[in-house]
């Protein structure tokens, strides 16, 4: 929506002229930390189906999980779930950290969708679904570049 040669009666206007931006962009930190919510509760449902799914699923007459290599990834998803909440419940003080927690999230999600292979892109299994919900977290309340512009900008002043 554009509002071209628009006047707004000195009554009507919110806060200063010429700050509409601002408190726009000042809008949207609820918005960011709700997000990051969603994300980290889709990043932990993605992990409690694959840790059921790496217990269920036999390959060479075993369970994925006795397998080394899935053991790692797994780890590395838990380590990144529980700096992910970390940080989370930090986001009401230090909204800027949208980027990390965001990109961390998604990264779960997308090694979870790894582990189930082949089938980690079918409807039925529900990966499918958490990594394409995550994915546009990244850009919902800022992209991830416009948060690094953010970030930026209050390290240098």
């Amino acid at each position: 929506v554009l509002f071209d040669n628009v006047r707004v009666p000195q009554s009507n206007l919110l806060g200063k002229e010429g700050n509409g931006f601002k408190m726009a962009m000042s809008a949207l930190d609820g918005g960011r930390i709700n997000i990051a919510s969603c994300s980290l509760g889709g990043a932990s449902f993605a992990f409690d189906l694959t840790k059921d799914y790496l217990h269920d699923r036999k390959q060479f007459g075993q369970p994925l999980a006795a397998f080394q290599g899935l053991q790692f990834k797994f780890a590395d998803m838990a380590t990144n779930l529980v700096t992910s909440r970390l940080i989370v419940r930090q986001a009401a003080q230090m909204i800027d950290n949208k980027i990390c927690y965001q990109n961390s999230c998604f990264n779960i999600a997308n090694e979870a969708l790894q582990l189930h292979g082949g089938y980690g892109y079918l409807s039925e299994y529900q990966i499918e679904r958490i990594v394409r919900d995550l994915r546009v977290h990244q850009i919902l309340e800022g992209t991830n570049e416009i948060m690094k512009v953010i970030i930026s900008r209050n390290l240098l002043k």
